[in-house]
């Protein structure tokens, strides 16, 4: 059995924050998550320089410190990575409700005709 060794914590600094306009995005199906600003940040981890972004409700201000954890055995994965479980889900909610209500409605049409056939 492998250990797989704990994230190490460490503080990145805020590189830049951005208000999101809200646009149709066809993954979303224009339906905006109320996460409306883009924060940038670094940090170092082993020695060497690493950013990413992350979705806010809330501005934070560039300079500022947040608390972040990495992977030793991979630094660029840390705990506020754009590609999180929490974003992928987010953005799949929506298409998950609007699949189920398009499969009611078409079902309910179905029997419709079904009905009007006998």
């Amino acid at each position: 059995m492998s250990h797989l060794p704990d994230w190490v914590e460490t503080e990145a600094t805020v590189t830049s924050c951005r208000f999101q306009f809200a646009r149709l995005n066809t993954i979303r199906l224009g339906i905006q998550t109320g996460e409306k600003f883009r924060i940038a940040f670094s940090y170092q981890a082993a020695g060497r320089p690493y950013s990413d972004e992350f979705q806010s409700r809330t501005a934070i201000p560039q300079g500022d410190r947040l608390p972040i954890a990495y992977n030793p055995l991979n630094p660029q994965q840390n705990s506020r990575n754009s590609s999180s479980a929490q974003d992928r889900s987010s953005t799949r909610s929506p298409l998950i409700a609007l699949g189920v209500a398009g499969s009611l409605v078409l079902s309910l049409l179905w029997l419709a005709l079904l009905r009007g056939c006998s």
